[in-house]
C-alpha cells in the first residue's frame, strides 16, 4: 500500500495578490524539500528497500532450478595414450510443498513494508511541519527585524525632538540622556534581530539545500483566524484513531510481533519439499573405442521433522511473546500521546484565535496611548520616558500580534498532523494566503 493522506486546510481564507518582487513561496519550498530533504529521502529509501524484501522472502516458496555440466579425462597408461573421458550434464528442481516458516517470513516482509510505508507517510507530514515551521520562523524574524527598525527610527525622531527642546530650554538634559539610551538599546536590538533573520534563512536552507534570498509574506489584510472544522475535540480524536500514521505504524508493529511468535513456533513444525533431477552421462575409452552413455532421472519427496534443538525454539518463542507485550505497550503509549497532541493542539488553535483578537485590540490601544502621551509631552504633563515606554509598548504589541498569527497557522497544521489528515492540500491552502512583499519606493 502506498499511503495517501487526505484533507484540505480550511483555516485560512486568503488569496495571493500581484507580486512586486521575485520570491519563493511556501509551496515551492515544500516541493524543493520533497526532492532534497535528507530525512524524507532516507525514509523513502528504507520503504523501497523493504518492498524489495518481499520478493526476497517470496523466493523460498518458488521453484529452484539449477543446471550443471562437467567434463573429465583420465589416463591409465601415459606411454600408450590410454585414457577415459566423460561428459555429464544435469538439471535439478526443488519445490517447497509445505514450510510454515517460509509463509510466515513472507507475511512478515509484507508487514514490514507496510510499516515502512506508514513511517514514510509520517515523515512527509513531519516535512510539512518542518518546512512551514522554518518558513514562518523566517517571517517572524523578518517582522521582528522590521519592527525593531521602525522602533529605532521612532526613538531617533524623539531623540532629535528632545535635543531641540533642550536647546531652547523646554526640557532637561536628563530627557536627552534617556532618549539617547533608548536609541542605543534599540539600535543594538535591531542588529541582533537582523542576525536572527539571517540564521532563520539558514534553517530553511538546511531543509532544501537551497539559499532563499526572499520569501512571500502573509497577506494580513485577508487573513482570518477561524475555528477548525470539526469544532469539537472528540471529533478530531475519532479522525486520529482512523488516520493517525503514528498509530498505524504501531498497530503494524504489534502485528509483526504477533507474526514473529508464529515464525518461531514454526521451528517445531515439519517441512515437505519436492526434489526432481535428470542427468545424462557420456563416456569414452580412447579415441577409437566405443562410446557409452546413460541417463538418470529421479523424483522424490523430502520430509524434515525437527525433534530437539536444546530448547532453542522454545526460548525464541518466549522472547517473541515478550516482544509482543512490548509492541502492545508501545501502541498504548502512542495512542495516549496522540490523544494528548490532538487535545493540546486543538486548545492551542482556540487560544491563538483569542490571542489574535486581543493583540489586534492591544495594537489599537497602544497607538491611542502613544498619541495621547506624545500630546501630553508637548504640553509638559508627560515625560520623555513615558513617550519611550509607550513607543516600546506599541511595537511589542505588533510583534506579539505577528507571532500569534504564525502560531495559529502552525497550531492548525500540528492539529491536522496529530489527527493524521495533514497533506499537501494544506500547504496549497496556506500558500494561497501569501503575497509578495511590495518594493518600497
Amino acid at each position: 500500500m502506498k499511503f495517501k493522506i487526505r484533507t484540505i486546510c480550511a483555516a485560512l481564507t486568503l488569496a495571493a495578490t500581484t507580486s512586486a518582487v521575485q520570491a519563493d513561496d511556501l509551496l515551492q519550498i515544500y516541493e524543493q524539500a520533497l526532492t532534497s530533504d535528507p530525512i524524507a529521502l532516507q525514509a523513502k529509501a528504507q520503504r523501497d528497500a523493504l518492498y524489495e524484501q518481499i520478493e526476497e522472502n517470496r523466493a523460498p516458496l518458488l521453484p529452484t532450478i539449477s543446471a550443471s555440466v562437467g567434463y573429465g579425462k583420465s589416463w591409465t597408461n601415459v606411454s600408450e595414450s590410454e585414457y577415459n573421458s566423460g561428459l555429464n550434464a544435469g538439471v535439478t528442481l526443488n519445490q517447497v510443498i509445505y514450510d510454515h516458516s517460509a509463509w510466515v517470513g513472507l507475511s512478515l516482509a509484507e508487514l514490514a513494508a507496510s510499516q515502512a510505508d506508514a513511517a514514510y507517510a509520517s515523515e512527509l507530514q513531519k516535512l510539512i511541519i518542518r518546512v512551514s515551521g522554518a518558513y514562518f520562523d523566517v517571517l517572524s524574524a523578518k517582522d521582528n527585524f522590521e519592527f525593531k527598525g521602525s522602533e529605532k527610527r521612532a526613538i531617533e525622531r524623539q531623540l532629535e525632538q528632545t535635543k531641540q527642546r533642550f536647546a531652547v530650554g523646554l526640557t532637561a538634559i536628563t530627557d536627552v540622556h534617556e532618549a539617547q539610551a533608548q536609541f542605543d538599546l534599540a539600535r543594538a536590538s535591531e542588529i541582533l534581530s537582523e542576525n536572527q533573520l539571517i540564521n532563520s534563512y539558514e534553517a530553511l536552507r538546511e531543509i532544501t539545500g537551497i539559499d532563499h534570498k526572499s520569501i512571500n509574506i502573509l497577506d494580513t489584510t485577508r487573513f482570518t483566524a477561524v475555528t477548525p472544522a470539526p469544532a469539537q475535540p472528540n471529533d478530531w480524536l475519532k479522525m486520529a484513531e482512523t488516520n493517525s500514521v503514528d498509530l498505524m505504524t504501531r498497530r503494524i508493529g504489534k502485528d509483526i510481533a504477533q507474526e514473529t511468535i508464529s515464525l518461531y513456533k514454526a521451528g517445531h513444525m515439519p517441512s515437505l519439499s519436492l526434489n526432481a533431477g535428470y542427468t545424462t552421462n557420456l563416456e569414452q575409452k580412447d579415441e577409437l573405442k566405443d562410446k557409452s552413455d546413460f541417463d538418470n532421472a529421479n523424483v522424490g519427496l523430502t520430509l524434515s521433522i525437527p525433534i530437539f534443538e536444546g530448547f532453542k525454539v522454545t526460548s525464541k518463542v518466549n522472547q517473541a511473546q515478550y516482544q509482543f507485550v512490548d509492541a502492545s505497550e508501545k501502541l498504548e503509549q502512542t495512542y495516549r500521546k496522540v490523544v494528548k497532541d490532538v487535545r493540546n493542539n486543538f486548545n492551542n488553535v482556540g487560544a491563538s484565535i483569542s490571542s489574535i483578537k486581543a493583540y489586534e485590540q492591544s495594537v489599537l490601544s497602544s497607538e491611542s496611548a502613544l498619541k495621547a502621551t506624545q500630546a501630553g509631552f508637548e504640553v509638559g504633563t508627560r515625560t520623555i520616558v513615558d513617550v519611550l515606554n509607550r513607543t516600546r509598548d506599541l511595537y511589542d504589541s505588533k510583534r506579539q500580534l505577528s507571532d500569534a498569527r504564525y502560531g495559529y497557522i502552525n497550531s492548525i497544521l500540528a492539529l491536522k498532523q496529530a489527527a493524521g489528515t495533514l497533506n499537501e492540500d494544506d500547504v496549497i491552502a496556506i500558500n494561497n494566503g501569501l503575497t509578495a512583499q511590495a518594493v518600497t519606493p
